[in-house]
């Protein structure tokens, strides 16, 4: 869960923050104005209830807020989740909430819950559009040494198209290497070689036949 958190919270501007308190045996919340904003509302617009706040729940998420304020409310122990809601417009929010149970002097029971909610929206989209766009960069950097590595073949053994991929395919799956890999290694290989025109095909040759005799599985 702490690792879910650094994540949500990972997105360099500080994000918005509001407080929160609930009697326990009044079943009374206390939002700050910027929990009203989170859900939609304007501050005071609404009185916060569980079953209001149940009602804005992402209903994939429910299960992991509710057992957390359960958990502390039993306990007093220190709580954090990472959890969504849907506000007003229909939008879906990403919320880390966090808090502890207080207890009554004298009795020693868990009467207050209070702690914070942070808005983690924006930053949880943009960590997540960085993973997007480093998987399509890696995706294409991968797409290219193939295309590289198919174009040589094609030069020095004069083939066409997908018998040259072909080819790479059934190295690959001769040395059970994957096909990126095999591609990569050949492409450096003739690279760091500078070889002349004429001597490219043995080169290749080369690479080929050591790759098959390693026998890597």
């Amino acid at each position: 869960m702490e690792s879910k958190i650094e994540e949500a919270l990972d997105g360099g501007e500080m994000p918005p923050v509001g407080r929160y308190r609930l009697d326990l045996l009044t079943e009374t919340w206390s939002w700050s104005r910027e929990v009203y904003v989170m859900h939609g509302f304007e501050p005071g617009e609404v009185v916060p209830t569980t079953g209001l706040m149940v009602s804005h729940k992402h209903p994939d998420d429910l299960g992991n807020i509710d057992g957390a304020l359960r958990r502390s409310a039993e306990s007093g122990e220190a709580f954090s989740s990472v959890h969504r809601i849907v506000d007003t417009r229909g939008e879906t929010r990403t919320l880390v909430i966090t808090g502890q149970g207080y207890r009554e002097e004298g009795t020693g029971e868990v009467t207050v819950l209070s702690g914070y909610i942070i808005d983690v929206t924006d930053s949880h989209r943009a960590a997540a559009a960085r993973d997007a766009t480093a998987a399509i960069q890696a995706s294409a950097e991968r797409r290219a040494a193939i295309e590289q590595a198919r174009g040589m073949l094609m030069m020095v053994y004069s083939v066409d198209h997908d018998l040259a991929f072909q080819l790479l395919r059934r190295v690959s799956n001769d040395t059970n290497v994957p096909l990126r890999d095999i591609a990569r290694e050949l492409v450096g290989f003739v690279e760091s070689s500078v070889p002349a025109a004429p001597e490219s095909r043995g080169l290749v040759d080369e690479f080929l036949r050591s790759v098959r005799s390693s026998g890597r599985d």
